[in-house]
């Protein structure tokens, strides 16, 4: 991912005490709620929302984000809420860094929508490092790539970002995974409220056989 990627967004988050809510993501909720608590991979962290809510229902998480402000303001919010050793905070470019195969439990991606070198190999690493009996959540916006979308706080995808359920599904080797659902829902209307986008996620959920 270009070093322009970063710089946007490490100025968004400069932008406002805080960007986002700090809440979990709703289909994160909705899938993880019911799994046994082990290891997860938080693939664009952010600023920790999904990360914190993990850890404090017992997973251990290693949270990956290129933006080191984003970062350090998790990893506050981590040691405020007794969470520091359930948590790692990694600093890294997923468009370039390759997780640790066959490694977590949960590996769950929600809305990266950024410009990627090669989309298809970032997803094909982020599936490699679910471990076996686990399961995949990515998550997006559903939109067309001539919709434009801004966020309520001004951020604006760039165009060939957008992805769909079924694209992701597409990268999976399917003697090795079930595909749970790949599928339209609507967004959680809190979160469309607050960022000033009421499209629909885009949801895959997948489980690896083996």
């Amino acid at each position: 991912m270009s070093a322009t990627n970063q710089e946007s967004y490490d100025e968004l988050y400069r932008s406002a005490p805080a960007v986002w809510s700090g809440r979990p993501n709703a289909q994160l909720v909705a899938e993880a709620s019911g799994l046994t608590p082990g290891t997860a991979l938080d693939a664009g962290s952010g600023e920790g929302g999904d990360a914190l809510w993990l850890a404090e229902r017992g997973w251990r998480v290693t949270a990956v984000d290129f933006s080191p402000v984003a970062l350090e303001r998790g990893a506050a919010a981590a040691a405020a809420r007794g969470l520091a050793d359930r948590i790692e905070w990694r600093h890294a470019d997923l468009d370039g860094w390759t997780p640790p195969e066959r490694s977590f439990d949960l590996v769950t991606a929600h809305y990266l929508h950024a410009t990627w070198t090669d989309r298809d190999r970032m997803f094909r690493g982020l599936a490699a490092a679910v471990a076996p009996g686990g399961t995949l959540l990515v998550v997006g916006h559903l939109l067309d790539e001539s919709s434009e979308h801004e966020h309520g706080h001004g951020h604006r995808h760039e165009p060939g970002a957008l992805y769909t359920a079924g694209e992701v599904a597409a990268v999976l080797e399917p003697e090795s995974w079930v595909v749970v659902a790949a599928e339209e829902r609507d967004r959680d209307p809190d979160a469309a409220h607050r960022t000033g986008n009421p499209v629909p996620d885009t949801v895959l959920v997948a489980r690896r056989t083996r």
